[in-house]
């Protein structure tokens, strides 16, 4: 071997987590929170009639636990959504890699950023 050794890293595994993390957050949580946000609150099934309310949502995105919550699924659900899209448009090889990363992850660095700064402007 001459000359350095070439390190060969990726950042891969980074996207490969916020996949793996949105893929099982939207598999243990997601048809939940389809439920009671699709039916069971529009229709007053065992919640109270004002549970979807702007004061109760405001309320629930104001308090810290709450602005985690809503970061963590928001953001993880569109990192998933991104690397499955982005996969699938590789397999169809729609365009090259690089413009296909920079479309599916980069909405998604674009979503987090957005909920990060809507969420620290509606105050604490």
């Amino acid at each position: 071997m001459t000359g350095p050794a070439r390190d060969n890293r990726s950042i891969s595994p980074i996207f490969w987590l916020l996949f793996g993390a949105g893929g099982m957050l939207s598999a243990l949580f997601g048809p939940g929170l389809i439920l009671i946000t699709g039916f069971f609150a529009p229709l007053s099934v065992g919640l109270p009639e004002n549970f979807l309310s702007y004061d109760h949502a405001l309320a629930f995105a104001q308090n810290p636990v709450g602005k985690l919550a809503v970061l963590v699924v928001v953001s993880l659900f569109f990192w998933h959504g991104a690397e499955r899209l982005f996969l699938t448009l590789k397999d169809m090889k729609a365009g090259p890699s690089l413009l296909l990363k920079l479309c599916t992850y980069g909405v998604a660095a674009v979503v987090t950023a957005a909920v990060i700064a809507l969420l620290l402007a509606i105050g604490f």
